[in-house]
């Protein structure tokens, strides 16, 4: 005998007419672990840091080493001496030219991430300059350059006015800076050449293969295969390469020359790098080129 419903059942109509209620409660689906985290009887303060992930908290913790000037841009045009006259001490230096450095566009943390400066020296005739380029130029008001480089800044107090010169006086005697360039290029070279190796036996057993580098890894136990990152032959130098706590020996402003003691990386024309040493105390001297100008005046 077929059951029954309840008369209550029958009157309701379809579930299509029904109204929708709204659902409070949503579920919680997920997977449970099977070991859950144990409670840590240390990890209960209320003075525990927040945990910082963002952009602009990792931006916090480098910002002690960012310079809080601009660097410059100039061309290495070679070494030379220079002798003390109170010590009779002959002291090697690297003699660096620039050559109208201006400023040339700014880097803001609310629209690239992060506080910079673009420098721009020499100068480039305008149908050498792509169009793009070439815009880029005349949105700022500054001439074409020959080189163009970026150098970070702490903050915004280390942007200077776009167009401003920056001359050599921008550095004071005696402070330290680094210096960064790319080394002269080797081209192809092997190993002995490359890395130091002291090559294969000059005599007994070798035949042809005194330079060479050897084996470049094991037959079964590394899996028939060269490990990444072995040293072999290939190309040498040609990178950037950065000598930092360069001290600064002299400063010539109406020819644009300042003076490092020792040596930097780059044969002569190459293009120099040089900002505020991250290593050193940041030098006792305003931030913008006005005040660097008046500074330099009242020493002289």
């Amino acid at each position: 005998m077929p059951l029954k419903l309840p008369m209550s059942l029958l009157q309701l109509p379809p579930p299509f007419l029904l109204p929708r209620l709204p659902l409070n409660h949503v579920p919680n689906r997920g997977i449970r672990s099977l070991t859950p985290p144990r409670p840590n009887r240390f990890n209960r303060s209320q003075d525990l840091p927040l945990l910082e992930s963002t952009t602009a908290a990792a931006l916090e913790r480098k910002a002690y080493t960012i310079p809080l000037r601009t660097g410059v841009l100039g061309t290495k045009k070679g070494m030379t001496a220079i002798y003390n006259p109170e010590t009779g001490r002959r002291y090697a230096c690297t003699v660096v030219q620039m050559d109208r450095v201006q400023v040339v566009a700014h880097k803001t943390r609310k629209r690239n991430g992060y506080f910079a400066v673009q420098v721009g020296s020499g100068w480039k005739h305008p149908s050498n300059v792509t169009r793009p380029l070439l815009g880029h130029y005349a949105e700022h008001g500054v001439s074409p350059k020959r080189h163009l480089a970026e150098f970070k800044v702490r903050d915004e107090n280390g942007l200077l006015g776009i167009g401003e010169t920056i001359r050599a006086s921008w550095f004071q005697e005696g402070q330290f800076v680094d210096a960064r360039a790319n080394c002269r290029g080797m081209g192809f070279a092997g190993g002995m050449k490359r890395h130091g190796f002291s090559g294969q036996p000059a005599s007994h057993g070798v035949s042809l293969t005194h330079r060479s580098m050897g084996s470049a890894g094991q037959s079964q136990g590394g899996g028939s295969r060269v490990y990444p990152g072995k040293k072999m032959a290939g190309r040498m130098g040609g990178q950037q390469v950065t000598v930092q706590n360069v001290k600064v020996l002299k400063v010539d402003d109406i020819n644009g020359l300042v003076v490092l003691n020792g040596c930097i990386a780059g044969p002569d024309g190459c293009v120099v790098k040089l900002q505020d040493a991250v290593k050193k105390p940041w030098p006792d001297m305003p931030s913008n080129v006005e005040a660097t100008a008046e500074t330099v005046s009242g020493m002289v």
